[in-house]
């Protein structure tokens, strides 16, 4: 599903237009992106928490030239599903 389907979709199943559907997830990714940045979770019951995970430094390999190079450390968001969330795709 891309971003325009789910935006239809929500118009839809809303009842509100797609512009504002549109802007309902804008606003939402952008409170999820900005708490992320904060390191703050953000924990939606029966759907699922998105947190911040930290990767260490690594050392890694271009497979194309075969020359060792360094990862940097780096932070990653995750989203874990809810148990809702899991049984219904299931």
């Amino acid at each position: 599903m891309t971003k325009e389907e789910l935006i239809a979709k929500m118009a839809a199943s809303a009842g509100i237009t797609k512009v504002a559907a549109g802007t309902a997830l804008e606003a939402f990714t952008g409170a999820v992106t900005s708490s992320l940045k904060k390191g703050q979770r953000v924990s939606l019951v029966n759907f699922g928490t998105f947190t911040l995970s930290k990767r260490k430094a690594r050392m890694g390999r271009n497979l194309r030239t075969g020359e060792s190079l360094r990862i940097p450390a780096a932070k990653v968001p995750k989203f874990s599903a809810g148990k809702e969330l899991r049984s219904a795709v299931k």
